[in-house]
């Protein structure tokens, strides 16, 4: 799977917030955007989707039957002709009988101001820890993972359904 990668205005934003957190005025723009980028990271693979919605590639193997894409929640999906379906959930779904690439649009909101307060909250707190303890001697704050538990989604299903169409 290949996922474009978050948009710049987005680690601005992200970096913005970081610095009201802290209370900074300038200065450690470099390492304030690094951490920005790592955090809204760290919250897309603990929630298990994507925060801002993006493009994104996957190859999808070919054996007839529905196959759920690996990013979410799924906008929009171009599979070039195969069946496609968008569940009530946000899981995409390919069925292709040869391998495809697929095309999606994958992601919780447009852009930083529509991701959700505990979500965004958790990220800013996440990036203010890892810009204030640089040697990376002690744990992310509990609350981080409290904030972001609510939005986590759990691949805890197969990653084919049964039926014949959408």
């Amino acid at each position: 799977m290949v996922v474009s990668g978050v948009p710049p205005a987005v680690i601005a934003a992200v970096v913005g917030e970081v610095r009201a957190f802290l209370r900074m005025e300038s200065g450690e723009d470099t390492l304030l955007a690094r951490v920005a980028l790592s955090a809204v990271l760290v919250a897309e693979a603990f929630t298990g989707t994507l925060l801002i919605a993006r493009v994104v590639e996957e190859v999808v193997a070919s054996n007839g039957g529905w196959q759920v894409l690996e990013a979410g929640p799924v906008s929009a999906i171009d599979a070039d002709g195969h069946a496609v379906d968008i569940d009530a959930e946000g899981r995409g779904w390919v069925r292709a009988s040869e391998r495809v690439t697929v095309r999606y649009t994958a992601g919780m909101a447009a852009d930083w101001a529509g991701v959700p307060a505990p979500v965004a909250q958790g990220v800013v707190a996440l990036a203010a820890h890892l810009f204030n303890d640089r040697g990376g001697a002690s744990q992310p704050p509990a609350a981080v993972a409290a904030l972001w538990r609510p939005y986590r989604r759990m691949r805890l299903m197969a990653k084919m359904r049964q039926g014949s169409g959408a």
